[in-house]
């Protein structure tokens, strides 16, 4: 076995190394809805949303991957070290947003850590701006949107189901919220895992593992899948208490309501090949939510120090990566 390939073997394990941390630190959310509302036990949401995460490899393309592939740093300007530098970036931010419990992406960690290493490798011309404006632009609207559709969905629920008792609503959201939770991870795994997997097809393209034309291979895709829900399966406990509690108090209708909410956008977004952060969607769907009782229903303090994360999240991954592709570049 030749040195180039053990290199490129290692970098592919450091990818599903973020894969398994990105379902681990996303896991929450997916189940902080249902299990705050007590439809599931902790232990069962996190089955039930690794399943999902898995199943979404099926039927939604790979539409994403190739974005993160293609569309964010000019493939003539990537090689191994930048890739390695841009991975260990977005690992290290996941782990500092896990363990103060703050609900960050992992998908901008990602993005964050590649245009660091990029660079300090060859400079702003290695960026492809339209991409990066797209992703950016969705920073703000996957919120809006998540908020928007929460909203439309609760206040909507709350007409269509005005006759029925408090009880009888709570019954019968308990089940629906099972296939919201259930949508929801769809929305998550297809769009989560097609970051890594996008990683992984440009590092054997710009290799010369996949020939002359980009493509993402099938076990690949099925890879990236495995590691993201066993990821899910460790869970993010620090964070569920964050998404599903700090926020904002929900009930059953709530929690249909803000998970459909975000399956919907991350679906959408997916098919589009657009990015998007689960992280922010569902957040945004929790607020939307919330402010259908009052605004004050909402914990702005709590959600002021989350969007102070996600705006940190792109600069702080970005400087981590450049930190190591200098000391990557200079050992190696």
């Amino acid at each position: 076995m030749n040195l180039l390939l053990v290199w490129v073997i290692f970098i592919i394990f450091v990818a599903l190394v973020f894969d398994f941390l990105n379902g681990f630190h996303d896991a929450a959310n997916s189940i902080a809805t249902v299990v705050s509302t007590r439809v599931l036990t902790p232990r069962l949401a996190i089955f039930w949303a690794a399943f999902f995460n898995f199943v979404a490899a099926f039927g939604f393309g790979v539409q994403v991957a190739t974005t993160i592939g293609k569309g964010v740093v000019s493939p003539g300007a990537i090689n191994n070290e930048v890739i390695l530098a841009g991975l260990i970036g977005a690992i290290a931010w996941n782990i500092i947003t896990w363990y103060y419990g703050l609900p960050s992406s992992s998908s901008h960690a990602l993005i964050g850590g590649l245009i660091g290493a990029a660079l300090v490798h060859t400079g702003p011309s290695s960026l492809i701006f339209t991409g990066l404006r797209k992703i950016v632009l969705f920073i703000f609207l996957s919120p809006l949107i998540g908020f928007s559709l929460g909203f439309l969905f609760m206040v909507g629920t709350y007409w269509v189901f005005r006759k029925f008792s408090p009880s009888r609503v709570d019954v019968i959201f308990r089940r629906l919220q099972l296939v919201s939770a259930a949508l929801y991870s769809l929305g998550h795994g297809t769009n989560d895992a097609q970051k890594t997997m996008g990683i992984i097809a440009i590092l054997l393209f710009t290799n010369g593992y996949l020939g002359p034309q980009f493509y993402v291979p099938l076990w690949v895709v099925i890879l990236c899948h495995i590691a993201i829900a066993v990821g899910t399966l460790f869970g993010g406990w620090r964070i569920v208490q964050t998404m599903g509690i700090r926020i904002t108090s929900l009930q059953p209708v709530g929690g249909f309501s803000a998970e459909t909410a975000g399956a919907v956008t991350l679906i959408g977004a997916a098919l589009a090949g657009i990015p998007v952060s689960t992280t922010h969607t569902i957040t945004g769907a929790i607020m939307g939510v919330g402010a259908t009782r009052r605004l004050s229903a909402v914990r702005w303090g709590v959600a002021t120090q989350i969007i102070w994360a996600w705006i940190l999240t792109i600069p702080a991954s970005a400087l981590v990566a450049a930190f190591f592709f200098f000391l990557i570049d200079l050992f190696f």
